[in-house]
């Protein structure tokens, strides 16, 4: 799933993708760096062919990697508004469910930002 090493230990880098991707469920976009955007692409689209899929072995897995988290707004899970929510809306589409927009460049750093969002 991840192809860039981030100068992180792989623990650190796995868990840094499960909250981005669970961000990216929860919120529709996140803003992050040209290169994490990239990567995480193929995460969430795996993460919402396994919504459209919606057997109980799919929501394991999905379980497995997207983290507990409640959203305020709906009162679910990040794993039952993926089920409920997200994956429905692509019940038509066979993948490409995000987009990265570039938007420019950090102040601090001058590291290429991006925007990840939900088609």
């Amino acid at each position: 799933m991840i192809n860039r090493r981030f100068g992180r230990k792989a623990d650190h880098r796995k868990a840094m993708m499960r909250n981005l991707a669970t961000s990216i469920i929860l919120y529709g976009r996140v803003e992050t760096t040209e290169a994490k955007a990239k990567d995480m692409r193929s995460v969430v689209d795996e993460l919402i062919t396994l919504g459209k899929k919606g057997d109980l072995a799919a929501r394991r897995r999905a379980a497995a990697y997207v983290r507990n988290v409640l959203d305020e707004e709906t009162g679910k899970t990040a794993l039952q508004k993926l089920f409920e929510d997200v994956a429905p809306k692509y019940a038509d589409r066979n993948g490409g469910y995000t987009r990265v927009i570039k938007t420019g460049t950090r102040r601090g750093d001058a590291a290429p930002m991006a925007i990840i969002e939900l088609v």
